[in-house]
């Protein structure tokens, strides 16, 4: 992608027409960058994941406040929680919960 170094719009490509050559021009100034060599346009780009980190561990949420909640993987009663607002601010929080049987360790949300 190319840019016009005098209004910032992007450049718009134009083939070679009738002995003049490829070139790049802005489609709302009079800004033209003429083409000598062959020019190779990509549209495709390769996008790497990136790792997801946890939004919490499990040290954070077992020192948070404990409630009384039953936790789905081993049925223990308790649960340390803890709340984050996680999409808009018209949405309501998230709740992350962490099984405090030490065994388990299970975090899950609500």
């Amino acid at each position: 992608m190319e840019f016009c170094p005098t209004c910032g719009v992007m450049l718009l490509y134009e083939l070679p027409d009738r002995g003049r050559s490829a070139r790049f021009y802005c489609p709302t100034c009079p800004y033209v960058c003429s083409l000598e060599s062959r020019v190779k346009i990509k549209r495709r780009q390769h996008l790497v994941k990136k790792e997801i980190e946890p939004v919490f561990s499990q040290n954070d949420l077992t020192k948070g406040p404990q409630t009384d909640v039953t936790c789905p993987k081993c049925g223990y009663g308790k649960a340390a929680y803890e709340t984050m607002q996680t999409r808009s601010a018209d949405e309501p929080e998230t709740i992350f919960y962490a099984c405090l049987e030490k065994s388990c360790g299970h975090i899950w949300r609500d």
